[in-house]
């Protein structure tokens, strides 16, 4: 079984190019590129200085002692926190500036719900001279309010998508409408493991450092360089893409991925897609999307703005589909009461994101002697306010 990307840009079922003929000549020269020039050496070579001086990779991985004695297993956390930005984004939208620049583009358009991948975006154009527009839905904006402040003082338009749910999924859609106006000069740099071939597999590939990093930080803690599990939470899926890359083919690690049930998987407020979705395409790929039955596209629901999203990536509804990775579902409670754990138990404060990815000791039992790897995609900062107003702090 191949878990990655094919030649025609399927994950099995799911995956490929489903766009307007506007957009075919941007995401057809992408196609034709985008491997070739991150093969170039000077490519590599500036792609990981910037990620060493700049991001401050790599990032640690830490054995957290306490909440390991407290579920009697071995719990490592990826501490993507600690990057510049505060969160994995920042991976992606350096590897996609420096491709940007290799083609020619002069204006960078992205999307964002919880304002991490909008605030990456925000500062690679800042640290490149380039325009930027960040489209995020009118009630994130709401909710994230201090990432909007941050991508303002860098420099970037933040445009409220006012249609539809204004989250995530209504941002996308005003940022491929301008991508369709200024198809020439203006790059588009998705923030998650999906959209039209090659976004999925590029985005995964700049990723991919995580899962790197994991395998030769376990050999130096652990003397072996496959855990037992790798855990992330899914949205769209980048920092779970990250984190599994390396592992997809290695069969004796488990892969487990946690999804936002909302209020409850079957409660109408929910973005659950492994549970609640059906075969279906959203912004120029085929993947599991939450849908009506005639094909309408239900509105997601999260207390996190960066699960509320309809679908996953094609690569997580391949892996879904298969068999190869486990799927659950966390509420807001149990993300919420998941956070504060951590921080108390911790130290760490966080992002909301990650907490449902830590809601998985809340559904599996795990041996003593299991090593669980968890991706911490983000940090807290940005989420204060609704710990706040959640705990009544």
């Amino acid at each position: 079984m191949n878990y990655n990307v094919d030649e025609k840009g399927y994950y099995g079922d799911f995956g490929g190019a489903f766009i307007p003929e506007m957009l075919y000549p941007n995401v057809e020269n992408l196609r034709q590129n985008y491997l070739k020039i991150m093969r170039e050496p000077s490519f590599i070579e500036e792609f990981n200085q910037l990620l060493k001086d700049y991001v401050g990779r790599p990032s640690p991985l830490y054995f957290a002692k306490r909440l390991s004695k407290k579920y009697n297993t071995k719990i490592y956390l990826k501490r993507e926190d600690l990057n510049h930005t505060g969160a994995h984004k920042v991976n992606n939208t350096i590897g996609q500036i420096l491709m940007a620049k290799r083609l020619g583009k002069k204006r960078i358009i992205a999307e964002t719900g919880a304002g991490q991948h909008g605030v990456a975006t925000a500062t690679v154009c800042a640290l490149m001279g380039m325009e930027c527009i960040v489209y995020m839905g009118e009630i994130d904006i709401a909710r994230q309010a201090p990432n909007v402040a941050r991508m303002k003082m860098l420099g970037a338009e933040v445009r409220p998508a006012l249609s539809g749910s204004r989250t995530l999924k209504d941002a996308t859609n005003e940022a491929i409408r301008d991508w369709i106006n200024n198809p020439v000069d203006t790059h588009y740099i998705i923030g998650s493991a999906i959209g039209p071939h090659p976004y999925p597999d590029m985005v995964t590939r700049f990723q991919s450092v995580i899962s790197e990093e994991i395998k030769k930080q376990l050999k130096e803690k652990e003397g072996k360089e496959n855990p037992n599990y790798v855990i992330a939470c899914i949205g769209g899926g980048s920092n779970a893409a990250g984190t599994y890359y390396h592992f997809l083919h290695e069969e004796e690690v488990g892969i487990i991925a946690v999804e936002a049930a909302g209020k409850g998987v079957h409660s109408g407020e929910s973005a659950a897609t492994s549970a609640l979705g059906k075969e279906g395409v959203i912004h120029g790929c085929k993947t599991l999307l939450m849908q009506t039955k005639d094909g309408q596209i239900t509105e997601p629901y999260s207390i996190s703005a960066g699960l509320d999203y309809p679908g996953v990536g094609p690569m997580h509804s391949h892996l879904y589909k298969t068999g190869r990775a486990e799927f659950y579902s966390a509420t807001d409670d149990e993300a919420m009461q998941s956070g504060l754990e951590l921080t108390k138990l911790e130290g760490i404060i966080p992002a909301i994101e990650s907490s449902h990815a830590l809601a998985i000791f809340k559904h599996k039992t795990f041996t003593p002697e299991d090593v669980v790897v968890l991706c911490l995609s983000g940090r807290g900062d940005k989420d204060l306010d609704n710990y706040i107003k959640y705990f009544n702090l």
